[in-house]
Order: structure tokens, then C-alpha cells, then sequence
């Protein structure tokens, strides 16, 4: 999420389009009515992201864009760091350094974006870093796994 302050306030500011599956959709408006709010600080910014989104089928997901359990190669700015992660359910997570749980502040923001795009978006200690995805390494809807 990109946000400017303007005399005192917060405002959301241009975000890049994004693309979200009607399935993923569902899933995560699931997980964000039943997650309790201290579990998932983040979701009220998940679910903004969520109603800005361009909903499609499945089937239809463009292969360059983060869904559900894409692994995606991705920079971080100011740093420069460069990481690969499968964004996952936080359930799926259990501690594996491979992947990234969409209820962090970073799997958050990789949602929906398309290679090359970056989206600044705040992290647990009020900083904002920039996100770019470089490459979607592989996703489920491309590979013709629908229900992931």
C-alpha cells in the first residue's frame, strides 16, 4: 500500500493494479473474517488490497502474476535484498525459510502484483519499504493446478 501524509494525515496514494484469483479471493476474505485481529494486525490492509483488486478465474490468472502459492523472486528497497518465497496460508508456513505467510506486512503486499511491478507498503515498525517483483519462478494457476 503506498501512502503519502498530507498535513497530519494518511492517504492512499496511486497503487499499481492488481490481479487477484476469484478462488484466492474467497480464501482470504475466509481467513481474514475468522482470524482474530491481535493474530493478523495486517488485515485490514489485506482486505483494502482485496476490494481494489481485478478478480478472475483460475483459469485466467496470467502466469506473471503472485497468486496463492506462487513462489516469487522478489527486491526489497531501500536494501537491495533479493528474495525467493512461496506465498502461503499461515498454517503452511510452520517455520519453513521458503515461504512467506500472506498474513505478513511482505506476503501482503506480493499479492496480485505482476513482474516488474513494486508497491511500497509498511512494515510492523511503521517503515515503508518497496517491493518489486522480479520473477514469478512458479504458479499453481499456470501449472494447472487450480485448487491449491
Amino acid at each position: 500500500m503506498v501512502v503519502q501524509k498530507k498535513e497530519g494525515k494518511m492517504q492512499q496514494a496511486d497503487l499499481p493494479p492488481i490481479l487477484v484469483s476469484t478462488l484466492d479471493y474467497e480464501r482470504l476474505s475466509t481467513l481474514i473474517a475468522r482470524t482474530p485481529a491481535a493474530q493478523f494486525p495486517g488485515a485490514a490492509a489485506l482486505e483494502k488490497e482485496l476490494e481494489r483488486a481485478t478478480l478472475l478465474s483460475p483459469e485466467a490468472m496470467p502466469a506473471s502474476v503472485v497468486t496463492m502459492h506462487s513462489t516469487v523472486k522478489f527486491a526489497m528497497q531501500p536494501s537491495g535484498e533479493e528474495f525467493a518465497l512461496t506465498l502461503c496460508y499461515p498454517h503452511e508456513t510452520a517455520g519453513d525459510a521458503g515461504k512467506i505467510a500472506i498474513t505478513a506486512p511482505m506476503g501482503s503486499a506480493l499479492l496480485g502484483l505482476s513482474v516488474g511491478q513494486s508497491i511500497h507498503w509498511p512494515t510492523p515498525g511503521r517503515q515503508q519499504v518497496a517491493v518489486t517483483v522480479l520473477d514469478v519462478i512458479w504458479q499453481p494457476e499456470a501449472n494447472g493446478q487450480l485448487t491449491m
